[in-house]
């Protein structure tokens, strides 16, 4: 862990209770005078703690200095992820965030299921812990869109991922996407996309949407 989030860093003093006590004191073994770095990933700070006390039910800690130090991509991508089983997106979340996506918009596409509904809370957990590892100063976007067409309303410049023959990931330069689900888009999806603006990847394998989605992010991004 790169660093630990808490929502009051950058105050003089900081008590830590609970969890993130059994992380300093049980899982990290930190002690009197060692040096602690916390994110509130707002002010895009790394403010520097020392512990000045500890016990076996919280840690006190005293701001030293604050700096900046932005953590992020050196280039911007946001993908629209027609929605699938929120397990599956939540198997891979922590790799796009560590890759550096800034945001995911997922959007119920003709061929997603409607009873999936993904859980922002509990993504925005996997986030946070995700960041806390990788070191990533800000947090990942996540917003949500009732269909394809009202994504491209806002999102007019964007690509979609599906088959094609000569106009490549690797050989686009875009900085929106969108990702079909299981079974691909439907017809009527592809249509809403003029051809120059429909990208694939320079192979016939077919892969899974989760594998997809990660295959862009690391193209683009790393």
């Amino acid at each position: 862990m790169l660093y630990l989030y808490h929502s009051e860093a950058s105050h003089q003093l900081l008590t830590l209770t609970g969890d993130d006590h059994r992380y300093i004191f049980k899982v990290r073994r930190h002690k009197m005078n060692d040096k602690l770095y916390l994110r509130n990933l707002e002010d895009g700070l790394l403010h520097t703690y020392v512990i000045t006390s500890i016990d076996k039910r919280s840690v006190i800690l005293e701001l030293q200095e604050s700096q900046v130090l932005d953590v992020k991509a050196k280039k911007s991508l946001h993908i629209g992820w027609c929605i699938i089983d929120p397990k599956n997106i939540e198997k891979v979340l922590p790799s796009l965030n560590e890759m550096g996506v800034e945001k995911i918009t997922f959007i119920y596409c003709k061929r997603s299921q409607k009873s999936f509904k993904p859980d922002f809370k509990r993504l925005q957990k996997i986030l946070l812990n995700s960041s806390q590892q990788s070191g990533r100063s800000e947090m990942m976007q996540l917003e949500i869109a009732d269909d394809l067409k009202s994504f491209l309303n806002e999102n007019p410049e964007s690509k979609m991922l599906n088959f094609s023959q000569n106009n490549f990931v690797s050989n686009t330069i875009f900085d929106t996407i969108v990702i079909g689900c299981e079974g691909g888009f439907h017809e009527d999806e592809v249509t809403l996309f003029n051809a120059e603006n429909i990208v694939g990847f320079d192979t016939p394998l077919v892969l899974k949407s989760e594998s997809a989605i990660c295959a862009v992010a690391s193209k683009i991004l790393l």
